[in-house]
């Protein structure tokens, strides 16, 4: 027998009914042979609705128990789908992240995952039982509930996969895989049959949503074979894969974008040694992850400081840099949050010239300024005006993926 993990997101639990189907989906699975570990998201729209409740309550919620409330998610998911399995006749145990101990970090909301202890994942297999655990949850090592941020069922999913060395890690989703770029802004979004996972890393750190960027990590670093696909279809999916030689004749692979990011701009800053550290290490510290940076220097001596951080903590972010920029003796703080993040991803990249220019050449002659630049050996990212991210998504998928390899 094969040992497959299944992970179904919120959208495949959304409903009674869907979760009596994805019963019926796993259960099939189970009698053709394999043995079946299930992990599951909440009910689509359950983590927003108890974000609001906390909010409601508290302006400024306490990130503990912010994370013990919106915990309480899977709880519920878990517990109906292993009823649901139940009723079809098939015995099926459900555990919460600190029953079979997914042991993390200690940073509230976004949590990293250092273990997971498979013991008694192992011997409700060898009980016969169908084991569903409860997704984007664990235990800090004071048992304290934490969760692991968005999409962190993903990361539960390839990390018990990789605990007990899974055949396969299924992620399915309200999509039939990876496409080239959103296809609802773009129609001839291609859905691709396989991806590296150096390029699946770029396109979720820079705004893809199928996949949260530990989990693509983690597969990579444990060799866990991942296919993502859809709960609703039975057609094959997209496989990531190790990076191989046919890869590099793409030139990209996929355009991505996020508008879930802030501007700040630290005005003035005096030109010495330290400041740079001065300014990010309490951001740092207060577990804001900072995107790209910029500095312009001034003709008086002084640099202008640009960088982006996550919309969601972008005004703890202010709250600290202005404290920091009173102390420099910076001349002022300003924040953008109306800006769009758009990327081109492709593991081509690293041997084709000109990519970076053709990239500027097709917003420029649609008139989309560019505001920041970040680039790697597989990567071009820009930050423009929020209200032209799909224009220029558009003309970048027709320009790199539509007409391929055209420089």
């Amino acid at each position: 027998m094969a040992l497959v993990v299944q992970k179904y997101g919120g959208t495949s639990v959304a409903t009674v009914e869907r979760i009596k189907d994805i019963a019926r989906k796993v259960v099939a699975a189970k009698e053709s042979g394999h043995e079946i570990i299930v992990v599951v998201s909440a009910m689509a729209g359950e983590t927003n609705r108890l974000l609001t409740l906390a909010h409601q309550v508290s302006e400024a919620p306490d990130e503990r128990e912010r994370d013990v409330l919106l915990a309480s998610g899977e709880q519920v998911s878990t517990s109906l789908l292993t009823l649901a399995i139940r009723d079809l006749g098939h015995p099926a145990r459900s555990f919460l992240g600190h029953q079979i101990r997914i042991e993390t970090d200690n940073a509230y909301g976004k949590a990293r995952i250092k273990s997971v202890d498979s013991t008694r994942i192992i011997q409700a297999l060898k009980d016969g039982e169908i084991v569903v655990v409860a997704g984007f949850q664990g235990v800090d090592e004071e048992d304290n509930i934490t969760t692991l941020g968005r999409g962190g069922s993903d990361t539960s999913a390839v990390a018990v996969a990789a605990a007990l060395n899974a055949k396969v890690c299924e992620i399915y989703t309200d999509v039939e895989g990876v496409f080239t770029t959103d296809p609802d802004i773009c129609p001839t979004a291609k859905k691709l049959d396989r991806i590296s996972h150096e390029e699946m890393i770029e396109m979720a750190s820079t705004g893809a949503k199928v996949l949260q960027i530990r989990s693509i990590e983690l597969a990579k670093k444990f060799a866990v074979p991942v296919h993502v696909r859809s709960s609703f279809t039975d057609v094959q999916g997209t496989w990531l894969v190790e990076e191989d030689e046919s890869m590099d004749s793409v030139l990209v692979s996929g355009v991505t974008y996020d508008k879930d990011e802030a501007k700040i701009t630290i005005l003035r800053v005096p030109d010495r040694p330290g400041l740079a550290s001065q300014i990010f290490t309490p951001i740092a510290e207060a577990n804001i992850i900072v995107d790209m940076i910029i500095q312009n220097a001034s003709e008086d001596g002084t640099t202008d400081l640009t960088f982006t951080v996550p919309k969601a903590d972008y005004k703890k972010a202010i709250s600290l840099v202005e404290k920091t920029a009173s102390v420099i003796q910076a001349k002022g703080v300003t924040v953008d949050p109306h800006i769009a993040k758009v990327s081109i991803v492709g593991v081509g990249m690293r041997t084709h010239a000109g990519v970076a220019a053709k990239m500027f050449q097709v917003l420029a002659r649609e008139g989309i300024n560019i505001e920041m630049i970040s680039t790697s050996e597989i990567k071009i990212s820009v930050v423009i005006d929020e209200k032209y991210t799909e224009l220029a998504i558009r003309v970048l998928h027709a320009a790199f993926i539509e007409k391929q390899g055209n420089l």
